[in-house]
């Protein structure tokens, strides 16, 4: 397939005009795409933040960025790391930063869906039924160790990640924004654990790694290891209901029906190759689109661009592949797939 030409973004005055729609935003309803200086301030205030949380943890501005990239786009994270590489803090710089609430869940194999949830619980001194919060309720919660639980308890973990709700007994009890889930799993102890199904995989945002730090973010955290809690330095940056208006702005970044396209190619390219059982779904290529649109935002601009996309395909796409059993016996993985893809599929090229 030939390469399409990205024309320019759409400008306008930012406080007079609106912006043009692309036929394409136009049959999906879309509003008005941000302008220029809506960017500009979102920029501002993500690398803020970014800063911010940088001074807990130490030397995963990358990852920082991730992170925040999956808060503004309203979606869920998921770490794969080992234990003591700085999660909870992790947890705990961007949840301070906004402003918000905070609560870790320590998944075992003994945890019940209403452990994480909620229970409705009998008042005699009323004489009715009283709901009492789960952890689950908090701007970001820590769901630590989540391949220890039962399915079950997975799975009711994974329903409120997707709807952002919970119903107990008939009632609906809304989970609130911003609303950040960061689970984690352990990749070095596999004894007594559940593996979380594709199925599941597939609904989280961003699967990344913190790894561990490099030597001179190592020395700089010995040489603070009087200091237990890192996290008593971040200062809140913005309320929670700017991280809704700043996730408003990211939503209407523009996005080129020829970017669009690239990601159409990038996930028809994953579903024919030929180690991969399942591709990456429309869902799949919905989280990228998502996720460039705050990545463009980070840097300022109000359109999105093929480097966006480029940079986040592996964090998004690579966990929702599911690799043939013969691959995956060749030690196949799917970082190998998707670099293969990104490869064989060539982005559009700028408009002269």
């Amino acid at each position: 397939m030939t390469n399409k030409s990205v024309p320019p973004p759409p400008t306008r005055d930012d406080d007079k005009a609106p912006h043009a729609i692309s036929p394409l935003q136009a049959r999906a309803g879309t509003a008005a795409v941000a302008s220029a200086r809506e960017a500009s301030e979102f920029a501002t205030i993500f690398n803020e933040i970014v800063d911010n949380v940088g001074g807990a943890v130490l030397g995963k501005t990358q990852v920082v960025r991730l992170a925040l990239t999956t808060l503004f786009a309203e979606g869920h994270l998921l770490l794969e790391d080992a234990p003591g590489t700085g999660k909870t803090i992790l947890a705990k710089s961007i949840a301070a930063s906004i402003h918000g609430t905070h609560n870790r869940i320590q998944f075992t194999p003994d945890l019940l869906p209403s452990d994480v949830t909620g229970v409705t619980i009998f008042d005699q001194k009323s004489g009715e039924f009283e709901f009492h919060k789960g952890p689950v309720f908090a701007s970001v919660v820590l769901a630590d160790e989540i391949n220890r639980a039962s399915p079950k308890t997975q799975s009711a973990l994974l329903e409120v990640m997707e709807e952002s709700r919970v119903t107990v007994d008939g009632k609906t009890y809304d989970a609130g924004r911003p609303f950040l889930v960061m689970a984690t799993q352990n990749p070095i102890e596999q004894t007594g654990t559940y593996k979380l199904p594709e199925a599941q995989l597939d609904r989280f945002l961003i699967k990344t790694s913190l790894g561990y730090p490099d030597r001179d973010s190592v020395i700089e955290i010995l040489a603070g290891s009087a200091q237990r809690d890192r996290t008593t330095n971040v200062k809140p940056i913005v309320t929670s209901q700017e991280i809704i208006s700043l996730a408003g702005v990211a939503s209407r970044i523009y996005i080129d029906p020829a970017i669009a396209d690239y990601v159409a190619r990038l996930a028809e390219e994953t579903r024919n190759d030929p180690q991969t059982r399942v591709g990456v779904s429309v869902r799949g290529s919905i989280a990228l689109v998502r996720c460039a649109k705050v990545w463009a935002a980070a840097q300022g601009r109000n359109y999105v661009i093929p480097d966006d996309v480029k940079a986040l395909a592996m964090p998004v796409l690579a966990h929702r592949l599911v690799i043939e059993l013969e691959a995956e016996f060749d030690g196949v993985t799917s970082t190998d797939i998707m670099s293969r893809v990104l490869s064989a599929v060539a982005p559009p090229s700028a408009k002269k």
